[in-house]
């Protein structure tokens, strides 16, 4: 029997989260007795869609005969889908809805299906950290993902939506990156309106940007800002064990949100797909948790 070969498309390898991807896909692979390749596209779309054409392109015996992709922008190259489908390479999306996959569906006989997170459940669970966290209310200084990435518009309508109305928000933006997240901290503390700004918490949409956020202002020349800037709790997303619950477990995080990672889950979605020729379901949420949970939060101290 023909071994099965995937490719699996990642945004970057800069993200704790998409490296933990990465793993469970080769793992699952490794399980399952499938070659699995990934890519990273550089936070690029452009690169993504190439990396992927020049898998679908090649000489069949070396063709990729199902492809996984997170997409780094919210379209999730659809072009690029219907190109695969109509090479028969079967298609799954990670973290994303995308309209064409019911289209798509109905026209090709290749499995093709998508794996998500609920964003807005991830931002809905954020809120309610940030009303444990600060029972009085606050200010929170906030580090979303990218305009243009519909995880983070989500995340933010699902904070909003749980957070008290005595918390106010103050939003930055940041690129799924712990140097994107210093970056735009260091640029906002560079405006003299920043000084004049007093915050309660700092919660990042994941966890790399909240640690990114904390390089940032342990970086503060002056000693009293730099201690209490440091002082406050900083909160973050996606929980993988070898880094958010590590920094969960020595302090620096205050709470993170476990997400699983969908790519081994997506490998073996696939895999049973692609052997039985059956369609698996068009759309497969997972679930993700506080930690601590909600109950076990403890107030910021005053």
């Amino acid at each position: 029997m023909k071994k099965l070969k995937f490719l699996v498309s990642l945004p970057t390898d800069d993200n704790d989260f998409q490296v933990e991807q990465a793993l469970v896909a080769q793992r699952a692979g490794a399980k399952l007795g499938i070659e699995v390749k990934v890519v990273y596209a550089d936070n690029d779309t452009v690169n993504q869609s190439t990396h992927i054409l020049k898998a679908i392109q090649a000489s069949p015996e070396s063709r990729p005969d199902g492809i996984v992709l997170e997409p780094v922008r919210g379209s999730a190259l659809p072009q690029v889908a219907q190109v695969a489908c109509d090479a028969e390479i079967a298609w799954a999306v990670l973290n994303r809805a995308p309209s064409y996959i019911a289209e798509l569906r109905r026209k090709v006989k290749v499995p093709v299906f998508a794996i998500s997170s609920s964003h807005a459940e991830i931002g809905r669970i954020q809120g309610k950290q940030f009303a444990a966290l600060l029972p009085e209310g606050g200010s929170v200084l906030y580090i979303e993902g990218p305009s243009y990435s519909s995880s983070a518009q989500e995340r933010t309508a699902g904070m909003l939506e749980t957070k008290p109305k005595n918390i106010q928000v103050t939003t930055l933006k940041g690129q799924w990156t712990a140097e994107s997240a210093e970056r735009a901290v260091k640029s906002w503390l560079s405006l003299s309106t920043s000084q004049r700004v007093l915050f309660d918490l700092v919660g990042a949409q994941d966890d790399s940007m909240a640690m990114g956020a904390r390089s940032a202002f342990e970086k503060i020349k002056i000693e009293e800002d730099r201690k209490r800037w440091l002082a406050l709790p900083f909160t973050g997303c996606d929980g993988v064990p070898k880094t958010g619950q590590a920094w969960l477990r020595d302090g620096r995080l205050a709470a993170t949100i476990i997400i699983p990672p969908l790519a081994g889950q997506a490998i073996e979605i696939l895999a049973r797909a692609v052997t039985t020729g059956k369609q698996p379901p068009e759309h497969t949420y997972t679930a993700s948790t506080s930690l601590p949970a909600l109950g076990e939060l403890r107030p910021r101290k005053s």
